[in-house]
């Protein structure tokens, strides 16, 4: 597919000679990706628009190495609709920087285009503003992110079901209430699947069939479900099995913390940077004469519950954590505070474990 060219906004004088370093922005969309260049001394060199499939990655490949040596890039979106140039552009040995959205306060004021955001992106590259390496999803991690993907939404549509399961039986016959009266929704779905349609009364035989649907799709929702969990397990178990030998560390909750440290978990500085990522650094609250912090409300949430269900089981079982949590409670701490405080030393405890996975790409 041909390229669209934007207006090419920069000074003939100021074209890079052959195999000068240049810097490459793109602001990323579904159908096509906008490309700015800079020079290493921040001279916008152009701009253009190539498509967002195989051949255009070709074209934009070439088309940038035209005007000099592509170093890096900072690309928005790189888990969504970036992911396909990203690989591309590190398959061709350029380093690739996720770049956040610009400011939505300076949009409002200067206005937007697709071409002003590639710029953006790449001048956020080359002040140092950006330095997030993104995840490379080419490993064991990613195919754990697919299956608890699918296991997650299987578990919705399961909980969905069932809830409409049980509102037919409300408000339907009865009797057959009556008899499901206190039994477990096992034992309900189990008997919906017996219901039959001989009945004169057609409202009847629409109640009874549409249980019946509803207990089939549990029933092979439950199925799906559990061959989800055993291919996440054994994923898990394959990647860092010593996650699972943590004391209230389950299957679940590893492959979350995995996936939000991504395959290549070397591109995190440390475990302070894992921390944040899992949104549970401490963050200062301090003012005049007091001074105090708080609880982190960013970061990845998925892995601050994974976290928070570690800590709860841990509470609940683990005698070291107890005489912690007795201990903060003398010294003056709030449930909040050592709350927060345990899970930033689980997450200290698991990314030990997680920076020592051997990136697929080093392997």
């Amino acid at each position: 597919m041909a390229t669209i060219s934007l207006p090419q906004q920069h000074d003939p004088r100021q074209q890079p000679h052959s195999g000068s370093e240049v810097i490459i922005g793109v602001d990323t969309h579904k159908d096509i990706h906008v490309v700015a260049i800079l020079s290493t001394t921040g001279a916008l060199l152009a701009t253009s628009s190539f498509a967002a499939t195989l051949a255009g990655y070709e074209e934009l490949l070439e088309w940038v190495c035209s005007h000099g040596e592509p170093s890096v890039a900072g690309v928005e979106g790189t888990g969504s609709w970036g992911a396909g140039l990203t690989q591309a552009l590190r398959r061709e040995g350029i380093a690739v920087i996720e770049v956040n959205r610009p400011d939505r306060s300076m949009r409002r004021r200067h206005g937007k285009t697709d071409a002003v955001d590639a710029e953006a992106a790449a001048r956020a590259v080359l002040s140092g503003h950006a330095t997030v390496t993104p995840k490379s999803h080419d490993g064991q991690v990613e195919a754990m992110r697919l299956y608890k993907l699918a296991k997650d939404s299987a578990v919705k549509a399961r909980t969905q079901a069932t809830n409409q399961l049980k509102a037919v039986l409300v408000n339907g016959d009865p009797l057959l209430r009556e008899e499901l009266a206190g039994k477990t929704t096992h034992a309900q779905v189990m008997h919906c699947l017996t219901l039959s349609y001989d009945d004169p009364d057609p409202v009847q035989v629409a109640r009874h069939r549409t249980l019946r649907m509803l207990a089939e799709r549990i029933r092979h929702l439950c199925s799906e479900i559990r061959e989800l969990e055993k291919l996440l397990t054994a994923a898990v178990a394959q990647t860092a099995p010593r996650l699972l030998d943590l004391f209230g560390v389950g299957h679940d909750s590893a492959a979350t913390l995995l996936i939000a440290a991504g395959d290549n978990a070397d591109r995190l500085s440390g475990e302070a940077a894992f921390a944040a990522l899992c949104g549970v650094n401490p963050v200062e609250r301090s003012s005049g004469q007091t001074q105090r912090r708080r609880l982190n409300r960013g970061g990845n949430r998925q892995a601050n519950a994974a976290l928070f269900r570690i800590a709860l089981t841990r509470l609940r079982a683990d005698p070291r954590t107890r005489a912690y949590v007795q201990r903060r409670t003398t010294e003056g701490k709030t449930k909040r505070e050592i709350l927060r405080c345990l899970k930033r030393y689980i997450a200290r405890e698991i990314f030990g474990i997680v920076r020592a996975i051997v990136p697929p790409n080093v392997a």
